[in-house]
């Protein structure tokens, strides 16, 4: 189930266009079918994939005897349908769009739509926990395999103070936890579909939990937990066991669209940020807004481990609601980029800060995030935020991302070393000589010169910086006239002196 607005925006990133629609967009659709006849009547069905169609006018046709709310159909380019009077919504598909790739899409969103795990979670899963409260006679959590709350039943008001931390955190307590694997209520749930009975702790608030895993073959969705004083027998034993099959199944299909929709924004992030003709049309399908954006570019680590950590970011970072997530972002190679509404950097590293946060101790983050742009210039953010990624990754890792607005000089002297490292650098010269000098007499006339042009020929701060006198500063400078040719009267030599001591430092 999925509405039509949804189905619009969802599939403008796999070029299909809408060409009309007098239907309402919040529309509910609930099936999908292409053109059969079946005795005698063409099958029924909200959404029409009007395979083979010969125009659109004929598509049209077929989706009024279908009964359809929606038809997707080649264009010709000649069709007028802004007369056709048919309450029928018009969808467009671009000739490089294959049908075969695009019914999958379709009958993925409308048939899980509406249980996705970058939403709010599966909302028969609810459903299902208040069938399991009213027959077991216990109140019902459904957790993924994080701990994370998925669902909850009814009945809650007089749930234990645990219970009651669970549903408000939306995840067990640190301290809870820590009983559960003590009592080796993971170990159980990783090897067994059996249920099991946690005793109660009056320390931790706990009366009591039958818990049973949610399981697909060998892997491990999620785990279903009702309270009870005392173990479940019988029916109500058996009752939890058929919920946890039915709870696995819903968790699938709720992982299957997700990881659609994750899919659909990162080939849109990623086009974005690529710069299209259409890029403004876009942002706004991504729910961006024209300006104060930032590109975070974003890689995560973990020893022994070269990709896992970077999907459960990518998870992390795309879990949730549109509207209630600040960014948008799209996975390549090895990096996750995201186009943040952000335009006070302390937002950007706080979005860091939180993803960080919500990866296990052991993986480590590095960002880079680029200066505010609008939504034409986020290609030239991109590239800004992978220069101050790179950055990150060869200086302090445990600190703060650079952000492009407030370290581009020390971006710019970067790019300067790296032009100048692949090509010759100097051996002879100024700089040289007196480097040269230093080794072999082991003055300190280089570092003397560097904070003589730093401090614009002031040898009194000058002498501050290098913790001397300020005579001895001045007989330094005398000395290397009498080394090399210093011309610290010309402009162009100091400058060219200033740049030679950053890039060959």
């Amino acid at each position: 189930m999925i509405s039509l607005d949804r189905l619009i925006n969802v599939l403008g990133g796999y070029g299909v266009r809408l060409r009309r629609s007098p239907v309402e967009r919040s529309t509910v659709l609930r099936s999908v079918v292409v053109p059969e006849i079946v005795g005698g009547a063409a099958v029924a069905g909200d959404v029409l994939l009007a395979v083979g169609a010969a125009s659109p006018a004929e598509a049209l046709q077929w989706a009024l005897a279908a009964r359809a709310t929606v038809v997707l159909t080649r264009d010709d380019d000649h069709s007028d349908l802004q007369t056709d009077s048919a309450r029928i919504a018009v969808m467009l598909i671009d000739p490089a769009v294959a049908w075969s790739e695009l019914a999958a899409i379709v009958f993925g969103l409308v048939f899980e739509g509406r249980e996705t795990e970058s939403g709010r979670g599966p909302t028969d899963l609810f459903a299902l926990a208040d069938t399991l409260r009213d027959t077991t006679g216990g109140a019902v959590v459904i957790e993924d395999r994080h701990s994370q709350v998925l669902a909850y039943s009814r009945g809650q008001q007089h749930a234990d103070p645990a219970r009651a931390a669970t549903i408000l955190e939306r995840r067990a307590p640190e301290a809870l936890r820590t009983v559960f694997e003590k009592q080796g209520v993971f170990t159980h749930l990783a090897v067994s579909d059996a249920p099991i009975f946690v005793p109660g702790d009056p320390a931790q608030g706990l009366t009591g939990r039958m818990v049973v895993a949610a399981r697909a073959g060998r892997e491990l969705l999620g785990s279903v937990w009702i309270a009870c004083p005392q173990p479940l027998r019988g029916e109500a034993s058996d009752a939890l066991a058929d919920g946890a099959h039915v709870a696995a199944l819903h968790l699938l299909r709720s992982r299957a669209s997700a990881d659609l929709e994750r899919q659909v924004e990162s080939e849109s992030v990623l086009r974005l940020l690529d710069g299209p003709a259409d890029a403004a049309t876009m942002a706004s399908r991504l729910g961006l807004p024209p300006q104060g954006l930032r590109v975070v570019a974003l890689r995560a680590h973990e020893v022994g481990e070269r990709h896992a950590a970077m999907l459960l970011a990518f998870d992390k970072a795309t879990t949730g609601y549109g509207w209630s997530r600040p960014g948008r972002s799209g996975l390549a190679d090895t990096t996750i980029y995201t186009a943040l509404a952000a335009a006070d950097v302390s937002t950007a590293r706080q979005w860091v800060q939180d993803l960080t946060a919500a990866l296990p101790p052991q993986v480590t983050v590095l960002a880079g995030i680029s200066a505010p742009a609008a939504v034409a210039d986020l290609t030239a953010a991109r590239r800004e935020a992978e220069e101050c990624l790179a950055m990150h990754e060869t200086t302090d890792a445990e600190g703060s991302p650079p952000a492009y607005d407030e370290s581009w000089d020390s971006i710019l002297l970067r790019r300067l070393r790296t032009a100048a490292h692949s090509g010759r650098g100097p051996k002879r010269g100024t700089i040289a000589a007196l480097g040269v000098h230093d080794d072999v007499h082991g003055t300190r006339y280089v570092s003397t010169l560097r904070a003589w042009l730093q401090e614009q020929g002031d040898p009194v701060r000058t002498a501050e910086r290098l913790g001397v006198h300020e005579n001895t500063v001045r007989y330094r400078m005398r000395r290397m006239a009498e080394i090399t040719d210093l011309r610290l009267a010309d402009a162009d030599k100091r400058f060219a002196m200033m740049v030679e001591l950053a890039l060959f430092d």
